[in-house]
């Protein structure tokens, strides 16, 4: 596992595009992948490689429009929400599942937003099964579900989770 560097954006967009036509995430397929790969207000990002190729990858960014967890965590933490971070863009190759990738990679964005002295939170879409289990495995905590209106006619339910404390 390494940090992720502009170099490697077109291999993540291709890793990207396998997952979405695999898995359905993202479930909207972004008009620019790499710039969603980069929300506005990155923190860091990695990548996790298997037989030397890009087979996972991983975000950590500052609290932006939309993100439900940051406010329900600071709300309960009674705490700003500038000290949350939001781990995000984290997919795994279908071929390289079942190795761990997704756990290190998980790890590796709340090691690094504690060493920032940030909470990590994040939000993922209820009926994402594969994800939910993860954080649930790795000891996140459910906040709430939610509905979350994306746009004038879709609406989808949005599980909120926290890191563990």
């Amino acid at each position: 596992m390494r940090r992720r560097t502009a170099a490697d954006l077109d291999a993540c967009v291709d890793l990207l595009r396998a997952v979405h036509d695999r898995d359905g995430y993202p479930v909207n397929w972004p008009g620019r992948p790499a710039e969603w790969l980069t929300p506005p207000s990155p923190l860091a990002a990695w990548v996790a490689e298997a037989n030397g190729r890009i087979a996972g990858h991983v975000g950590l960014a500052r609290s932006g429009a939309g993100d439900l967890a940051p406010v329900l965590w600071s709300d309960r933490a009674r705490v700003p929400v500038e000290h949350t971070a939001v781990v995000g863009r984290l997919f795994v190759s279908p071929a390289a599942r079942g190795l761990g990738l997704g756990a290190l990679l998980l790890a590796r964005a709340v090691r690094d937003a504690r060493e920032r002295g940030l909470h990590p939170v994040l939000d993922v879409l209820a009926h994402d099964t594969a994800a939910v289990a993860l954080y649930e495995r790795e000891g996140w905590r459910l906040l709430d579900t939610v509905d979350q209106r994306w746009s004038a006619t879709r609406t989808v339910t949005v599980h909120c989770f926290a890191a563990p404390a």
